[in-house]
């Protein structure tokens, strides 16, 4: 058992935390992207809630900006009936010498039931994940250069709601691979739920040593590397952890690796694009793409809220879509 599995797994195998993909069973990622299907059509109800989570207080600890994912963890929350803090870490004690553990403590001691935690440093969710009482959970929403297991899950789940069966796709993720949490834990998702060929597209600069072995295959020209794909998925460029002058510049970088028209007809006719946002538009994609009709990026926003849903209705109540009543 490695680290991850080890903090995030109960005794009977049950999801405790959420820090990582890596580890993870089949069973319990679809578990997962089932109990988000269930979830879906709340929100195309009048009244878009339900009572799974009434009672707890979920707090957002973010470290890091992030508009998208912020939002949509508050609105998952409020929508499972949680009590919902923002905590504004800008103008918090950590600012004034608190440690990240005394944070976390003083706002346990307000009986928060669920942290939902992004950080710059890797490894940040696990230090909060070790410290905490049995009863408090952890969601990891992106820490460093390590992981970001539930945007992970909603590409996932966008990609079945799309294309159906995992076994028969070839997906091809273009863009700064070494930077990229997004890229680590959707790689490992992908594995795990049986795609059989998975391509990362960079220049060598962008890729971590023996990337290999994450069970992937290299290619370093956007035509071969697009050649018959099902799914594409285009990184942000990750300027602010770039150290040295990894790209030559933002037109070059577009000109090789931007997706574009002539670029995409290498895919597949029903290729679907896909982005986790923030685009930089004329830098990773092109307007005509990420706005086109091979987009499903604005579905990913829309289906990131019902898969924040599951995996908290998860971990904190052990709810899935095999044993949820219909609420």
């Amino acid at each position: 058992m490695n680290e991850g599995e080890g903090l995030q797994l109960d005794d009977e195998g049950r999801l405790r935390h959420f820090l990582t993909i890596e580890g993870l069973n089949r069973q319990t990622l679809l578990d997962i992207l089932d109990t988000a299907e269930s979830f879906i059509s709340i929100g195309e109800r009048e009244i878009k809630k339900v009572p799974l989570l009434r009672g707890k207080t979920v707090v957002n600890l973010f470290f890091e900006a992030s508009t998208r994912t912020r939002t949509t963890f508050e609105i998952a929350a409020k929508r499972l009936s949680a009590d919902v803090i923002n905590f504004n870490v800008g103008i918090s004690a950590t600012n004034k010498g608190e440690t990240l553990l005394d944070t976390i403590n003083s706002l346990e001691a307000m009986h928060t039931d669920l942290f939902i935690v992004r950080h710059s440093d890797s490894g940040a969710a696990y230090l909060i994940a070790r410290y905490l009482p049995p009863h408090v959970r952890i969601i990891n929403a992106g820490d460093g250069r390590h992981a970001h297991p539930t945007q992970a899950m909603l590409d996932t789940f966008t990609i079945r709601r799309y294309k159906g069966d995992f076994t028969q796709l070839k997906v091809a993720i273009v863009g700064d691979i070494l930077h990229s949490r997004v890229a680590r834990s959707l790689i490992h998702a992908l594995n795990i739920l049986g795609v059989p060929e998975i391509r990362v597209i960079a220049p060598k600069t962008l890729l971590p040593t023996a990337v290999e072995k994450l069970g992937v295959h290299t290619f370093h020209d956007m035509s071969q590397g697009l050649e018959g794909v099902d799914v594409v998925v285009m990184l942000r460029l990750q300027r602010e952890r770039m150290h040295g002058a990894l790209i030559p510049s933002a037109q070059e970088y577009f000109n090789l690796f931007g997706l574009t028209r002539d670029k995409l007809a290498a895919a597949k006719d029903d290729v679907i694009v896909m982005h986790p946002g923030p685009m930089n538009r004329g830098l990773e994609i092109d307007s005509s793409i990420a706005d086109g009709p091979r987009s499903v990026i604005l579905p990913q926003v829309t289906n990131g809220i019902a898969v924040r849903m599951a995996v908290m209705a998860l971990i904190m109540g052990g709810q899935t879509a095999r044993n949820r009543r219909p609420v």
